[in-house]
């Protein structure tokens, strides 16, 4: 089975009804043909978002709910140190900066695992790291 690392935006779309990308999210997450994985730097930016508004605003009781229902669908991926290890090598070599940073972690983190698909959104926020094939929906 095809394993495939699901980023923040994914998370955030799933749960917005008004999103363009609601319905895609949602199949995504619900009826995929994918061995689903996320980061716990994805699950922090989930919270983070959807508890400041505007467009998704959650009380973080009702966020925490949601995440209780997603931690079922996927499998969490924490950092070690082989994904600090990795996440260097990809800071200097890359050479990103300001928000940039994190997507390079995120990606680090799925790389330590042998996780090389990335699904996401918003494709420039991994667009050029050579070691990460995207999945844009």
């Amino acid at each position: 089975m095809n394993e495939l690392l699901i980023d923040t935006n994914i998370l955030v779309y799933a749960i917005d009804e008004d999103s363009e990308f609601y319905s895609k999210s949602q199949k995504l997450l619900y009826r995929s043909d994918y061995a689903l994985f996320t980061t716990s730097k994805n699950l922090s930016e989930f919270l983070a978002v959807v508890t400041k508004g505007p467009v998704v605003s959650l009380s973080i009781d009702d966020a925490l709910a949601v995440l209780a229902d997603y931690v079922s669908l996927f499998s969490i991926l924490y950092p070690s140190d082989n994904s600090f290890a990795i996440f260097r090598e990809l800071l200097r070599k890359y050479k990103p900066s300001g928000l940039r940073v994190h997507d390079f972690e995120i990606a680090s983190i799925g790389l330590a695992h042998e996780i090389k698909q990335i699904a996401t959104v918003n494709a420039k926020d991994f667009e050029g790291i050579g070691e990460v094939k995207l999945v844009k929906i």
